[in-house]
Order: structure tokens, then sequence, then C-alpha cells
């Protein structure tokens, strides 16, 4: 037989067992780690251990660290995304038991609210959300992500989405939220915004998510964002501000824009008056203009 029809075997083989079902249901839902399959499933540790590694040599889930801890998820990406997907649709949706796993794993995850929303913070929202009427934000790349909150206003419009963070109780607040959203297109990655671990030209739409500021060298990490950006994309650039620092963060923007041969669009003051959030685009020289 053919590799890919011994592989497609070897996932209904896994597929076929009650356990290695759930946790790829579980898995296609939220990224999970050992612990929380352990304690969902009600199985032992080493069993479910036994459990992943076999799902994973079938190509039905994938696995990666951050920090500590090693986490599990349904692959989204690769040339048998799409074969993948038209297995998993066999697992029925209204199965109780993954419904119940899913519920488990959610009050796992509780935590403390991450606050209101206040009314600044929904006119930025509706500024970032009016950006992807006339340009999708395909696959998402926020840098700075921090608790999530941008991850649960865009997930929706974009395919797939990247959360990248270097505290690592911010990534599991994160986690959290985004599974208690519903948004399995969400992954949550630690990173250094200086060297991320992805390939270059991955994402869509870059988010310097108010992390220039703070950043040793701002130019190496813009630098960063645009080895990641596809050729078609845009860098969304958002920060903090206050009445005394707005023209000095504008010209901050527009200099580095420059340095990086980047056509920038002028800076958004949110809100106009008395402003709390700077937000610009940020596309290669030879793209057309894109007004924030």
């Amino acid at each position: 037989m053919k590799v890919s029809t011994d592989k497609l075997l070897s996932q209904f083989k896994a597929l076929a067992d009650a356990t290695k079902a759930r946790i790829v249901a579980l898995c296609a839902v939220a990224e999970c780690s050992v612990s929380e399959l352990t304690t969902v499933t009600g199985q032992s540790q080493p069993r479910v251990s036994q459990h992943l590694k076999q799902l994973c040599a079938a190509d039905l889930l994938e696995r990666f660290r951050d920090g500590h801890f090693v986490f599990y998820r349904v692959p989204t990406h690769g040339g048998e995304s799409a074969i993948r997907r038209r297995l998993l649709t066999l697992l029925p949706d209204d199965e109780p038991q993954f419904a119940a796993d899913v519920e488990r794993l959610r009050a796992l995850r509780l935590h403390d609210e991450t606050g209101p929303v206040d009314e600044t913070d929904r006119l930025l929202h509706r500024a970032l959300v009016e950006l992807t009427v006339a340009t999708p934000l395909g696959d998402l790349l926020d840098i700075g992500c921090g608790q999530g909150r941008l991850l649960k206003l865009l997930a929706s419009r974009a395919q797939q989405v990247v959360g990248v963070d270097i505290d690592p109780d911010a990534r599991r607040l994160a986690r959290a939220e985004v599974l208690l959203a519903g948004l399995p297109n969400c992954t949550l990655r630690k990173g250094d915004m200086n060297a991320l671990p992805f390939v270059d030209e991955a994402f869509d739409t870059v988010i310097l998510d108010d992390v220039l500021r703070d950043a040793g060298s701002p130019a190496k990490v813009l630098d960063e964002a645009i080895r990641l950006l596809r050729p078609a994309g845009r860098i969304l650039l958002l920060a903090s501000v206050s009445d005394s620092d707005v023209d000095v963060t504008k010209q901050s923007f527009s200099t580095m824009a420059a340095e990086a041969e980047l056509r920038l669009a002028p800076p958004r003051s949110i809100p106009d008056k008395a402003p709390a959030w700077l937000l610009a685009v940020a596309t290669r020289a030879d793209q057309k203009s894109v007004a924030a």
C-alpha cells in the first residue's frame, strides 16, 4: 500500500480507541498539557503519555514546549491538514463524553476575570475590528499578547492566531481565556520578540502589541516582525500613550518605519481627545497605502 494509505489506516486505528478519540476531540478544541489530559480523562499519566505518543506518530496531534510544560493540539497547517479535517469530522459533535471533557477542562482553567473593558478599550477594539473589514487578518501573530484580550477580539476574524508573550502567567491566563471564549484556532507560545521561533513570511498580520517602548532595541523587534510578514501583509503598531507623549510616539513610529523601509499610514489617536492609544498600520513600501 501507499504511504498515505498506511497513514490513514493508522489514524483510523488510533481513533477506534475511545480514550484516544477523547484526547483528539479535546485537542481539537484547545491545546492541552499532559497533566490536563490526565485529569480530564481519568487515566494515569504513563497511559496518557503512551496515547499521545501514538497519536503524534499517526499525525493526529503535534506537540510543543512552553516553558516547563509540553502541550498537544491537532495540527492546523501542513499538506495533510485538509485530509485530517475530513477525518475528524467523523467524530460526532453531539457526543456527551466530548462535551463533558471540554467542560471539565474549562473548570480546570477557571480564574479571576482579567477585568472589565472600559470605554477607551472599546474604542480601540472598534478601530481594530474596522481594520478587518476591508483587509482580512489571515494568519495573525500578536507579539506581547498578555492575557489575550486582543486574541479574543480578533480570533474569530482570522484564520489561525498565535499569541506570544514572555510571561508564563500571562500565557496561562490567555490560554484559559481563549478556551472559555471557544476559540480553537488560537495557540499561545513562549517567545522572545527579538528572535521568534517561526519561519520567514509565516503571517499575514503582525501586531506589535504595546511592546516597542519597553524593547531594548525597537528597530530589531520591528525587523523581526518584517521577517515574519508575508509580502502583502501588514504590521499593526499599537502603543499606550498619554497627552504628554503622543507626539513623541508618533514621531518614533514614523522614524522606525522609515528606517525599516515601511510605508506608515498616519497613526490614529484613540480616542481623538485625550488619547490613551495610538494605532498605525505599516506595510512594505511597494504596497498601496493603508489607512488606519
